[in-house]
């Protein structure tokens, strides 16, 4: 950790996954070089492409969790907000790796800044009927009769969900997927935030919206990662700003 230059990181929509192997060396190497620098590092959901339980096993989520325990064992503290794909981690996961599971919103004090951090499909409610769809895999009970099928139905339900979801996505127009401004403002002021911090859109940017007649607020949207790019925000107390490159974050 370094004491001399607190920051902390920011990442989500990694999407890790068996076909692209580049993405799980680019997260390796982020946990192994970069991350042991920091004060803590934030996973605002969609580490994985999915996730259909904490028995889940392979050669990459093994790998994952020994750089994550190993992250977390150096007194660098690990917090993660599940995404859309990867709701299902659960307390195993955690205890594993020693990250800490925060609630879908999560105020913190960043440097003196309010801030409030989700994954951000929350406040896409243009989309109704993606909205209908994580209400009902979000009831306890439905999870809880999932994680008693076998693994191999899990994950070939999971697979026929993914399929079925990349096909609606082509029918559905940015706006709809994109955040609601007004819902968006309405939580912010909620929390009384001043810093609002998200992924899930994929579209890493800086927006400013007005939370009240006289009040503004900055939204930060993170990027997702892939074979030739990824998206690292970086925030100390001079303010933040986007790694898009693991050499220039050491």
């Amino acid at each position: 950790m370094n004491s001399l230059s607190p920051h902390y990181y920011f990442i989500a929509d990694l999407h890790l996954n068996d076909h692209q192997p580049q993405i799980t060396a680019h997260f390796l190497q982020f946990l192994r070089d970069n991350a042991p620098l920091a004060e803590a590092v934030y996973i605002l959901g969609d580490l994985f492409d999915f996730w259909v339980g904490d028995d889940e096993q392979s050669e990459l989520i093994a790998q994952v969790k020994q750089q994550l325990k190993q992250l977390t064992t150096s007194d660098v503290k690990c917090y993660f907000i599940c995404g859309n794909r990867d709701f299902l981690i659960g307390n195993r996961f955690a205890e594993e790796t020693g990250i800490t599971l925060l609630p879908d919103y999560y105020p913190i004090d960043l440097f003196g800044k309010k801030t409030l951090l989700c994954h951000g499909d929350t406040l896409c409610i243009d989309d109704v009927k993606y909205q209908r769809f994580r209400r009902k895999v979000h009831q306890k009970w439905r999870q809880r009769l999932f994680l008693c099928l076998p693994l191999k139905w899990r994950v070939s339900i999971a697979e026929k969900i993914r399929a079925k979801s990349r096909a609606d996505k082509r029918q559905k127009s940015a706006e709809i997927m994109d955040v609601n401004p007004a819902f968006t403002a309405q939580t912010v002021a909620k929390y009384q935030a001043e810093w609002l911090i998200h992924g899930h859109t994929h579209r890493q940017a800086v927006h400013y919206g007005r939370k009240s007649a006289d009040s503004l607020f900055t939204r930060i949207v993170l990027g997702d990662w892939g074979e030739q790019k990824i998206s690292i925000l970086s925030v100390t107390a001079d303010g933040f700003r986007f790694i898009e490159n693991l050499e220039k974050s050491k």
